[in-house]
């Protein structure tokens, strides 16, 4: 018997979508979504049992059930089955432990969801909870645990639980390690696979779970296959589990705890022990509050922070579980700041008192409910597995008719309400947390799960009073009322010739800009997006000129935070970041006010001056993140090794790091204008936005920055475009880098092997894309599974600037470098054998699996700008990329596909080029040292010098610096342009070949072939 409830599920206006809520016969409650233009399908299962369930003495058990999950069932018991059979079929699947609950989710190719639907309802029927399982997994989990004991998010998170109070489960640690899933037990004579039985067995009923299936078949036809597949989980009749007590007590409030971080950074949190808004989400008190709080127009507590150069960020926002939650207040400090923390805190009561005297605010109320209404009535298509995790997450809380808004429609403004939670914001209900490095040496407490150091601080009511008192006497006020919030949603009418505009159309080209355009013909919402990159060849041409345009780039950003605020609160974003050759700019969200937004960074651009006050501040932050790159993990600083090894435009770390120390405002402003007096426009416009509107657009940039007698900006001269160049390794090699981690008490190593193949062409491509979908689980499966080599495990197609590669990366306690390398090497040789073995059908499945990822539609017009900015930025202007790659996939043979191995990837091919970059980390020290007295083998060789070594070596030719837009005219004027610059660019390519510049070797033009 099956209960099918039709009462009306609110959902937005632009949403096509069909939904059915059902209850199976075993109190099984789930929405099915039909969405017959899918491209994927998707199922999401949320069961009502956390960590917070957690036996006392076996920390970790409901997050080691959720990885056990995973392995196998009675049905399909061959292990790690059902990640294959996803991974095979272009999917992928997760799952995530949570305090009261556990999230597991996968996406498929449509084609392939009824058995992937069918494997993933076993999970919850009959789970296999191998004994030879147990014992690995045990590993993973410790091993995740590993990654997350030098993160201060982890330590800081655990810290604050276990300054609870002890009987309640907000103090357990949730994620589990050795120690507590085997060593204890054992010792203990607890049967760790026992109790994950019992702990299943007692826990996971039908009746706790709620699920999300996300289908293209018709709600009757999802209605079938969900009961049939999903009826037979077991219902207990479990009772709901409920955490009503508040986990801090009074002698756990009113404490300054004073913490030693990993990284070098300061941090300031308040928090305060307060209702969740959950149980008033339509009152929304929390979200008035950190609205409130967190904005930064002028006289705001972060306009305030920020102009006495003490604070970096300012955080205000709700932590919340179903039955209670904290409200805190978090802040990045300076080195100013950080001597200024009682000045800072009495500033904040100081504004919570002014919020409190100035009343609670209708008009703000309204304007936020405003905000939040237009989100959700024009948000954004995402991925189906996204949009199911998200409801999936949620349904326990909310009515089902709130399902898909949840608290997105707050219609009820209730100022006593917010004044109650207002009143809890005291100096006598808080704790504060404050973490730095100068408290080495002055801290008596450790947190027993990650080692944090800590000591604590009895603060009396009058004390806090007394740094309220004394805070300084700034000009506090309440946000102003946000222009930015649009007005005119009307849907933009596309002329006639540009209603079957496929792909981006050259609309303008001038000396200083080309201007690409593409109108929504896809998405029918009233949002742009404009993307502007200014390529100046004097902004990265050393590591001065690029330490002085990343610090240009973080000034406009800190010029125009509080427009950005306003702006970003309206649903209107924008962001300046460096680039290889100068930065780039971009905008996106609503489009009626977007151009307000765009005048408004020009402007700071053509007035931008140096503050010294705000440079220092700047610089600060950035020796800081210079610095804190030591405390990454391993795997990610291999990353940036295997970078500045192949990207010829990639300076040391340590020379920028010499050039900032010593930077001073002066050689900021005497560069900046420098860096702008020769720029090339390149721009994107797509969206919700006229051809004409366009153009206008990019015509005010020009006049703005070209225009004048003295214009800040001149057009770049053909010999100064700038490249994007990337070492070619030579065929029959194997480099190697070795070094020791950047932070000694890190226990990781990690590996990173490369395995360069080709500069894009399609043919190509999609061999190494089809490679890598097919190897990609077979080596999860070897590696993490059965090897045990570490949690971080993965096998991925890598791009640099169009040149392509395999890339395998291993972050491993276990092993050191060297040994992770063979053992890449040694799965490489086992795959070598599947892929001579398999079989017709094989092929011809993942041939098809791989043309349904690469046919998948774009989701948003974020989605689809992204991907043609890409082609933009590394000027191949593939547009049709897909289906080209589409074309040579159904062309591909098996035994193309084994030669192409063989060639470049097999161990031991004649044209192999492979960079393996390994980094020691503090448990292999000795194998470091005795790896570095070894000599390098036959046809392989140790880099030591990696600046030496990039000399040495030959470049692949780039594609930018040239313009051929030859794939992509869509009527007369814009051929003859494109032929215009093709002959162009004939005449500079010869120039350049008498001058010396090609490779004799360079090969054929080409582009990126990362799979869309």
């Amino acid at each position: 018997m099956v209960v099918e409830l039709t009462h009306e599920i609110v959902k937005a206006r632009n949403d096509e979508r069909e939904y059915r809520r059902i209850v199976l016969k075993n109190s099984l409650e789930v929405l099915l979504i039909s969405h017959p233009d899918t491209d994927k399908c998707a199922a999401s299962m949320d069961v009502g049992v956390g960590y917070f369930c957690d036996p006392p003495g076996l920390e970790g058990l409901a997050h080691f059930l959720e990885h056990m999950l995973f392995f196998a069932s009675e049905k399909y018991p061959l292990e790690d089955s059902f990640q294959k059979y996803i991974s095979q079929h272009g999917g992928k699947a997760n799952a995530f432990t949570f305090s009261e609950r556990t999230n597991y989710h996968f996406d498929v190719n449509a084609d392939s969801f009824e058995e992937a639907l069918d494997r993933f309802a076993q999970f919850f029927i009959k789970p296999l909870l191998s004994e030879d399982a147990v014992d690995r997994e045990i590993k993973a989990v410790d091993s995740e645990n590993q990654n997350n004991l030098l993160s201060d998010g982890w330590r800081l998170r655990q810290l604050c639980k276990h300054l609870s109070n002890e009987s309640h489960p907000f103090h357990k640690f949730g994620t589990g390690n050795k120690n507590s899933l085997e060593v204890h037990p054992k010792s203990n004579g607890i049967n760790i696979r026992d109790e994950l039985i019992k702990f299943y067995r007692d826990n996971y009923s039908a009746n706790l779970m709620y699920l999300v299936v996300y289908g293209k078949e018709p709600l009757d036809k999802m209605q079938a296959l969900v009961v049939g597949k999903f009826q037979d989980i077991q219902n207990t009749e479990r009772i709901s589990f409920n955490f009503m007590d508040q986990p801090l007590l009074t002698k756990h409030l009113q404490m300054l705890i004073r913490v030693i971080p990993i990284c070098d950074d300061h941090m300031l949190k308040i928090e305060w022990p307060t209702t969740p808004d959950i149980q008033h989400y339509k009152e929304f008190p929390c979200h008035y509050l950190s609205h409130v709080i967190c904005h930064e127009g002028e006289g705001s507590l972060f306009d305030i922070l920020k102009k006495l150069g003490w604070a970096t960020r300012l955080c205000a926002c709700e932590d919340s579980n179903t039955s209670f939650s904290f409200f805190h207040v978090s802040m990045d400090l300076t080195e100013a700041g950080n001597e200024h923390v009682e000045d800072i805190v009495g500033l904040l009561f100081k504004y919570i008192d002014l919020i409190k005297h100035s009343g609670i605010c209708n008009w703000i109320f309204d304007e936020i409910s405003a905000i939040y209404e237009m989100a959700f009535h024009y948000q954004d298509k995402v991925s189906p597995l996204g949009y199911s995790v998200g409801i999936a997450s949620n349904m326990k809380m909310y009515p089902s008719r709130d399902w898909l808004v949840m608290s997105s429609l707050p219609s009820k403004f209730n100022p006593d309400l917010i004044s109650a939670i207002l009143e809890g914001l005291s100096p006598t209900n808080c704790r504060i947390l404050w973490a730095s490095k100068k408290f080495n040496g002055q801290t008596d407490l450790v947190e027993p799960w990650y080692g944090t150091a800590y000591s604590m601080e009895r603060l009396t009511e009058s004390s806090i009073k007394g740094w309220i008192k004394c805070a300084p006497d700034e000009d506090l006020h309440l946000p102003v009322r946000n222009q930015f919030i649009a007005s005119d949603m009307t849907l933009k009418h596309t002329q006639e010739k540009f209603k079957q505009v496929k792909f981006p159309i050259l609309l303008r080209k001038s000396v200083y800009s080309t201007l690409w355009y593409k109108p929504d013909t896809m998405f029918s919402v009233p949002k742009a997006s404009v993307r502007l990159r200014f390529r100046c060849p004097f902004a990265c041409d050393s590591p001065e000129a690029e330490v002085l345009t990343d610090i240009f780039t973080k000034l406009m950003t800190d010029y125009l935070s509080e427009c950005a605020h306003y702006a970003e609160l309206a649903g209107l974003v924008y962001g300046i970041s460096i680039t290889s050759h100068g930065f780039q700019i971009w905008f996106g969200g609503y489009n009626d006010k977007l151009r307000i937004l765009l005048e408004t960074v020009l402007e700071q651009i053509v007035k931008f001056e140096v503050k010294s006050d705000r440079f220092f501040v700047i610089k600060e932050m950035l020796i800081k993140n210079y610095q804190n790159i030591k405390f990454e993990e391993p795997c990610e600083q291999a990353l940036h090794y295997c970078s500045f090894i192949l990207h010829e435009r990639r300076w040391p770390l340590n020379e920028e790091i010499e050039i900032l120390m010593q930077l001073e405002p002066e050689e900021v402003a005497k560069f900046t204008p420098k860096m702008l007096s020769r720029t090339c426009l390149e721009c994107l416009v797509a969206g919700n936005v006229e051809s004409c509107e366009a153009e206008s657009m990019i015509q005010h940039v020009e006049d703005i920055l070209f225009a004048g007698p003295n214009p800040i900006c001149k057009p770049l001269f053909p010999s100064q475009y700038p490249t994007n160049r990337v070492i070619m390794l030579d065929q029959g090699m194997s480099y190697f880098y070795s070094t020791e981690g950047l932070n000694p008490e890190n226990k990781n190593s990690a590996l990173v092997q490369y395995i360069q193949v080709n500069q894009d062409d399609y043919a190509s491509n999609v061999k190494l894309q089809l490679l890598s979908l097919i190897a990609e689980q077979e080596a999860f499966h070897q590696l993490r599974t059965v090897e045990q080599l570490g949690y971080i495990t993965s096998l991925a197609v890598r791009d640099d600037y169009g040149v392509g590669g395999l890339e395998f990366i291993v972050q491993s306690t276990s092993k050191d470098p060297k040994q992770v390398d063979s053992r890449v090497e040694n799965f490489l040789r086992l795959f070598e054998s599947k892929l001579y073995e398999m079989k017709k059908d094989e092929f011809e499945s993942s041939v098809n699996e791989l043309v349904a990822v690469k046919l998948q539609k774009f989701k948003n017009l974020r989605e689809e700008s992204n991907f043609y900015w890409n082609e933009i930025c590394l000027g191949t202007f593939r547009f049709s990329r897909v289906e080209s790659e589409v074309s040579a996939l159904r062309q591909l043979t098996q035994q193309e596909l084994i030669d192409f191995f063989d060639d470049h990837i097999k161990v031991g091919a004649k044209k192999k080029k492979k960079l393996s970059i390994r980094v020691y980390g503090g448990s292999h020290t000795t194998e470091f040292a005795a790896e570095r007295s070894e000599a390098a083998g036959l046809d392989s060789m140790q880099i030591d010098d990696i600046v030496s070594f990039k000399k040495s070596q030959p470049l692949y030719g780039s594609f930018t610096g040239g313009f051929c837009p030859s794939e992509i005219a869509v009527d007369d004027e814009y051929i003859m342009m494109a032929e215009i610059e093709l002959a162009d660019e004939m005449v500079k390519a010869k120039a350049r070949k008498n001058n010396g510049e090609y490779q004799k070797d360079c090969p054929g033009k080409s582009s990126g072939g990362s799979s869309h």
